[in-house]
């Protein structure tokens, strides 16, 4: 095992060590069911759930469920037939092509600021909030600070996922703490949709771009971040999937892979196998998409994702920068890092 692989499974087992032991001990089972939870790990599986599969949106204990009950509700991951097409065209305009040439300069003059000299240890996690940060308020209107903003939305998420994941001893307080925290977020947005949009945005990007960039600098790819950043922020993204887990529920029966799920079951679709996050060269050829789920339940954001992965490789390359320290975060909602420190390995002193 490489020494990138073994730093990125360590922020796995700080963020929800119960929960990824159970997925580890249990991911060369295709479909294992645990009573009426059902984990899904095979690729083909995870696709025939995500593309075939009727599931419940408002159901107990999946995405939109929690954010519906912290909320109130009328959110883009609760509605269903029209309503919830017509939400998903608006967002994809927001995240398509033009929204990301947009958000283009501001997230380079974000970069510039805080990577301009890495002669001396910088911590990529604060530029990476900042970058989510505004990248939350530009989409959503807001006019807050980007750094104020993040923050409220990576409290909102980890106090729900503590609140609501499986954990080693009980959490008395949990859900109050959760409820506290979307209070404190929907004082900057109001607006259900945005609250969640930008908790969505915010937490992905803070897992995704400081681990893959962490990763690169382990295994010196900085030659290829010159040559083609977009094709390797799409590769680092497939291996470090920032959202190694999706919880859904089934609202129909169905059958996978010859194993049949009730309705009503929940479903722990695990994309981080499905993605095939573990191979050096995925055999299925939809692995790279998998980790922003697949078909009427992709992500909208992955462009967007890929977006700004690219632009903060092709900004570190000239650096080449070694990885000096990463520190898991032990209580954020995806796995993530809190703190990465990088340094240039380019210049005269070196």
């Amino acid at each position: 095992m490489t020494a990138a692989r073994r730093a990125d499974r360590a922020v796995y087992l700080f963020s929800h060590p119960l929960l990824f032991a159970l997925l580890g001990a249990t991911r060369h089972r295709p479909v294992l069911r645990l009573g009426r939870t059902v984990l899904v790990h095979h690729p083909d599986a995870y696709r025939e759930v995500l593309t075939r599969v009727p599931l419940d949106r408002t159901a107990e204990r999946t995405t939109g469920g929690t954010a519906a009950a912290l909320t109130g509700g009328g959110l883009l991951f609760d509605q269903q037939g029209d309503e919830h097409r017509s939400a998903r065209g608006e967002l994809a305009r927001l995240l398509g092509p033009a929204g990301v040439a947009a958000l283009r300069p501001e997230w380079q003059r974000i970069l510039d600021r805080y990577l301009g000299g890495l002669e001396a240890p910088v911590d990529l996690v604060p530029a990476v909030r900042e970058l989510a940060g505004a990248t939350a308020a530009a989409l959503t209107g807001s006019a807050a600070d980007p750094v104020r903003l993040a923050l409220a939305a990576e409290r909102a998420a980890a106090a729900t996922a503590r609140a609501h994941l499986p954990a080693l001893l009980p959490r008395p307080g949990g859900e109050r703490r959760a409820r506290a925290a979307a209070l404190r977020l929907s004082r900057l947005l109001p607006d259900p949709r945005d609250a969640m949009l930008a908790t969505a945005a915010v937490n992905t990007t803070l897992a995704a771009l400081p681990r893959a960039a962490a990763w690169c600098a382990r295994e010196r790819l900085w030659d290829r971040a010159r040559a083609d950043a977009p094709g390797l922020a799409a590769e680092l993204l497939r291996r470090t999937a920032a959202s190694p887990v999706l919880p859904r529920a089934a609202a129909a029966d169905a059958t996978v892979l010859g194993h049949r799920i009730r309705r009503g079951d929940r479903l722990l679709l695990v994309a981080r196998h499905a993605a095939e996050a573990q191979h050096d060269a995925p055999a299925h050829p939809y692995a790279t998409r998998a980790p922003f789920g697949l078909g009427p339940h992709s992500c909208p954001g992955a462009a967007l994702a890929r977006a700004q992965l690219a632009l903060l490789l092709t900004t570190l390359a000239p650096h080449r920068p070694r990885a000096v320290r990463t520190v898991p975060h032990p209580t954020s909602a995806l796995p993530s890092y809190r703190s990465c420190l990088l340094r240039s390995t380019a210049g005269p002193s070196y």
